[in-house]
C-alpha cells in the first residue's frame, strides 16, 4: 500500500528531493566563505610602540616612592598616547613626534623643559628622527628656543632637502615654518642647576680647571620607537645632552646612525647614554647592520652590541629597539634606565631598574 501511494504522487517526491538537495548544496556554499574568513587575520594591522626616558645610575635605594610613581605615571601616558595614535592609523613619524613631546614637555627627563644646562648656564638641545620605509632622516643640534626639538627634527626630515640643521639655522629654519619660538629660560628646572653646580665645583677642582663629566652628568635622553599599521618602523631621540658640556658639544641623539636609526629591513634604535662611545660605534645602526647582514634575533643583536660591545669599549647606557614584526628589545647596561612599551598585543611594560 505504501509503495502504491508514493508511485502515484511522482511529482511531490521528486519535488521534495529537490528542495533537499538545493538546501544542502546552499548551505555548504554559504558556509565556505564563514569557514575562509577565520583563517585571515582578524582585526586592524599589528602596531607596537617602545620609549625610554634614559639610562644611568638608577637605583631604587635612592628613588622615593613618589618619585617613583611620578616617573611610571608619565612614561605610561607617554607610551599609551602613542599606541592609541598607532591604533587609530597615524602615521609612525606623528606618533614619535606626539609621544617624545610628552616627555620633552615634563621636568622628570633630560629633554625640552627639564634638560640640563650647559657650563655657561644654557640648554643646548639635541633631536633626530628617522624612517625606516623612505630611509629618510631629520635632526637639529645645539640649538636654544625650539619649543619642541623633536617637531624641529620632523621638519627637517620632511621639508629640509638636508639631514642635519644646527645653532641658530636651525632656530631661523624652525621659525621661517612655524615652529614655536621659546626664551631659554622656559627650560630651566632647580633640580638641573643644582646638578650644574655641583658638577662644575668638582671639575673646576681639576688641575685643568675642566674635568670630566662622572655617572648621571653624562645622560639623560628621551625617545620612541614604533611599528605603524602600514607596516613602517620609526625611530627618533631627543635629548639635553651632558651636564657641564661646553664648546657646543655634540652627543648621539641628533647623529644618524649613532643616536637613532631606522631600516625596515631590520629594526628602529632609539639609543640613551654616555653618547661619545654611541658615536665611535655606531651603535643603533650597527645593532640593525646585525640584523640585516648576520641574521641574529632583534633580541640578540641588541643585546650584542650593549652588553658586549659597548661594556669592552667602557660605554654604558641602553637603547630601546624594534623590528617590523613588532618583536621589542630594551637592553642597558647601565643601574637602571626608564622604559616602556606595548606590544603588538596590547601588553603593557612600564620599568625603570634591573628588574
Amino acid at each position: 500500500m505504501f509503495s502504491s501511494r508514493l508511485s502515484c504522487q511522482p511529482d511531490r517526491i521528486h519535488r521534495t528531493l529537490y528542495t533537499i538537495s538545493t538546501l544542502a548544496v546552499s548551505l555548504a556554499f554559504t558556509s565556505v566563505p564563514a569557514f575562509a574568513a577565520d583563517l585571515e587575520p582578524q582585526g586592524k594591522p599589528p602596531v607596537a610602540i617602545a620609549i625610554h626616558g634614559g639610562a644611568g645610575t638608577i637605583l631604587k635605594s635612592s628613588m622615593t616612592p613618589e618619585k617613583e610613581a611620578d616617573y611610571k605615571k608619565v612614561l605610561t601616558h607617554a607610551v599609551k598616547h602613542g599606541y592609541t595614535l598607532l591604533q587609530e592609523g597615524e602615521k609612525g613619524e606623528v606618533a614619535v613626534v606626539e609621544t617624545i613631546k610628552i616627555l620633552e614637555s615634563s621636568p622628570l627627563f633630560n629633554a625640552g623643559i627639564g634638560a640640563v644646562y650647559t657650563f655657561n648656564g644654557e640648554h643646548e638641545l639635541d633631536a633626530s628622527i628617522m624612517h625606516g620605509g623612505s630611509k629618510n632622516a631629520g635632526a637639529v643640534a645645539g640649538v636654544k628656543t625650539i619649543r619642541s626639538p623633536i617637531e624641529a627634527a620632523l621638519l627637517v626630515m620632511n621639508e629640509s632637502p638636508h639631514v642635519m640643521l644646527s645653532g641658530k639655522g636651525a632656530e631661523d629654519y624652525a621659525k621661517e615654518n612655524g615652529l614655536e619660538q621659546v626664551d631659554n629660560s622656559v627650560f630651566d628646572t632647580e633640580f638641573r642647576k643644582q646638578a650644574l653646580d655641583k658638577a662644575k665645583a668638582r671639575m673646576q677642582q681639576a688641575s685643568n680647571g675642566y674635568g670630566l663629566q662622572r655617572g648621571n652628568e653624562r645622560f639623560g635622553t628621551v625617545g620612541a620607537v614604533v611599528l605603524d599599521s602600514e607596516g613602517n618602523i620609526v625611530a627618533g631621540t631627543s635629548t639635553g645632552g651632558m651636564t657641564a658640556k661646553r664648546y657646543g658639544r655634540i652627543g648621539d641623539s641628533p647623529v644618524i646612525g649613532a643616536g637613532t636609526y631606522a631600516d625596515n629591513e631590520s629594526c628602529a634604535v632609539s639609543a640613551t647614554g654616555h653618547g661619545e662611545y654611541f658615536i665611535r660605534y655606531n651603535v643603533a645602526a650597527d645593532i640593525c647592520a646585525r640584523m640585516k647582514y648576520q641574521g641574529l634575533s632583534l633580541n640578540d643583536a641588541a643585546n650584542t652590541v650593549v652588553n658586549d660591545v659597548l661594556v669592552y669599549a667602557g660605554g654604558d647606557g641602553g637603547v630601546i629597539a624594534i623590528d617590523a614584526k613588532g618583536n621589542v628589545a630594551m637592553p642597558f647596561n647601565s643601574a637602571g634606565m626608564y622604559r616602556a612599551s606595548i606590544d603588538v598585543n596590547g601588553n603593557v611594560k612600564v620599568a625603570i631598574y634591573k628588574d
